[in-house]
């Protein structure tokens, strides 16, 4: 297998290389000094072609960040680039004032400026990137790996594989074709999400107890029975795979020329697998192996098996291998929808390294929640009765490309209020013909229905809502402040996907 020494310094951390560090720092943890996280830019070679991006490294030059048990998460952040950044912790529970989101009160991070970070850390596989218009897309994102005590004393090999989609046109070209306008317009739009004001309209405040929906829509009557793609019958097709991507990476590398980790012989591996994507959703395809899927979105769930699991953007799975004792064993992205795939490849010394195509045989099928009906979350949310229960109509086409909750466009919203203490309820129906994965900053939920049918589902960050779809979610309201929820499908978030939930007395 040929390489590429410019890229094998892009890639030459353990962690990029996709076996993270076993505790590098547990001395770390009572150290006074705060990690440095360096946003910069960096080349990277995309078949056979160079192209600048941004980037999330230490002093190192490793991506991201490791913490070891018990370390806090004291970071400093620094904008190295000429543009404004900010970086929001997916998955994490700071204070809202730490989440990384451009509010008025806490804006982007300036070029050359510094900005610090200091909050107890949940441990799991989360990760990071830009919330500032849509450098994610331009790869503004890095793996979050925080160990736990329990972690420290597991005997496995640890590797993480981070997924992304890759474009060589801009962030704001590719926006300005899905929307049919020009990019100085798409490149506006992408700002939309800095440091916006409070509306002028007094937010909704449903009495406790209450049960509407943030815009008084009427309810999915007629939903119920629905499930998996049975329920599509009669419909017209789902939208899926918005944009035609140049490439599709795995720790930052094509299957034309993968990563390969080197794995012990008859090892025990646990993989920590990160759809980094911006609009793309994958079947993670294990080939001869089985695994035990042990978490999602970094909170512990029943153990279960499987070879191929559904991963919606910005979701996560931990994945327990025991290898055989020797070979070379690919771990493959499937692209939903589509024969283009990528991976990594596990393999023991000496083992021959095989070619694997970008382009497979066979067409995936598009995800859906077959997985997440099978997950049970290992500490579940207490039993008591919804103080809140707030329906969120999903809507939008690909023409016009808009996309709504509640018949809103971001910043043109109305608050969801909360209390603290709260237990709240969220219906969310999708009326669209595409998935949306949604993602609620600051707190964690559990999946308590699909499609009408109760579950006790997994506690998640994340969660993926399939066309026509209907899924049911609860949290506990523990962490004040104002917070996003919205779409993680870049495109679908940028043109209006996007809401607030405020806890009241916050200042605005």
């Amino acid at each position: 297998m040929s390489q590429h020494p410019s890229r094998r310094r892009v890639l030459g951390s353990a962690l990029a290389l996709g076996t993270a560090p076993l505790w590098p720092d547990l001395a770390h943890a009572a150290s006074a000094a705060p990690r440095r996280l360096i946003a910069g830019t960096r080349s990277l070679e995309v078949n056979k072609r160079a192209a600048t991006l941004f980037g999330l490294t230490d002093e190192a030059g490793q991506p991201g960040i490791v913490l070891a048990p018990t370390e806090r998460f004291r970071v400093e952040l620094v904008n190295q680039t000429r543009n404004h950044t900010i970086i929001h912790w997916h998955g994490q529970m700071p204070p809202w004032t730490q989440d990384g989101f451009p509010w008025p009160e806490t804006p982007p991070l300036t070029p050359g400026g510094t900005r610090n970070y200091d909050y107890a850390p949940i441990p799991g596989t989360f990760w990071m990137h830009s919330h500032q218009g849509m450098q994610e897309q331009s790869l503004m994102t890095a793996p979050l790996i925080v160990h736990s005590a329990a972690d420290s004393r597991a005997d496995h090999q640890e590797v993480v594989l981070m997924l992304h989609d890759f474009s060589f046109r801009t962030p704001d070209a590719l926006l300005a074709k899905l929307a049919g306008i020009t990019p100085g317009a798409a490149h506006a739009m992408g700002r939309s999400t800095e440091s916006v004001p409070a509306p002028s309209l007094p937010p909704r405040q449903p009495a406790d107890g209450s049960s509407m929906g943030m815009s008084g829509m009427s309810g999915m009557s007629g939903m119920s029975g629905m499930s998996g793609m049975g329920g599509m019958s009669g419909m017209g097709a789902m939208d899926i795979n918005d944009i035609a991507y140049d490439a599709f990476l795995a720790n930052d590398r094509t299957l034309a020329d993968p990563a390969v980790v080197r794995v012990g012989r008859s090892a025990r591996v646990r993989l920590r697998v990160i759809n980094g994507s911006s609009s793309s959703q994958f079947w993670l395809d294990l080939g001869g192996l089985t695994g035990t899927i042990i978490a999602v979105d970094g909170h512990a769930v029943r153990p279960i098996s499987a070879r191929t699991i559904p991963l919606a953007i910005a979701q996560r799975v931990d994945i327990l291998l025991t290898l055989p004792a020797s070979g070379a064993f690919p771990i493959l992205a499937r692209l939903e929808a589509s024969r283009q795939r990528t991976g990594i490849i596990l393999a023991t010394a000496g083992a021959a390294i095989p070619r694997i195509d970008a382009v497979g045989l066979d067409q995936t099928p598009p995800i859906d929640n077959s997985l997440e009906a099978r997950l049970t979350a290992l500490t579940q949310l207490a039993p008591r009765p919804p103080d809140q229960t707030q329906q969120i109509v999903m809507q939008g086409s690909m023409k016009p490309y808009v996309w709504t909750l509640n018949g809103e466009t971001w910043p043109n919203i109305t608050p969801l209020m909360l209390k603290t203490g709260q237990r709240i309820v969220l219906d969310l129906h999708n009326r669209s013909m595409m998935a949306h994965p949604m993602h609620l900053h600051g707190h964690a939920f559990q999946v308590i229905a699909l499609n009408q049918t109760p579950i006790h589902g997994a506690v998640r960050d994340t969660v993926l809502v399939p066309a026509m779809g209907h899924v049911r979610i609860a949290f506990d309201a523990n962490n004040p402040g104002r917070w996003a929820f919205h779409c993680h499908n870049l495109y679908h978030m940028m043109t209006g996907m996007m809401t607030e939930f405020r806890y009241q007395g916050v200042a605005v």
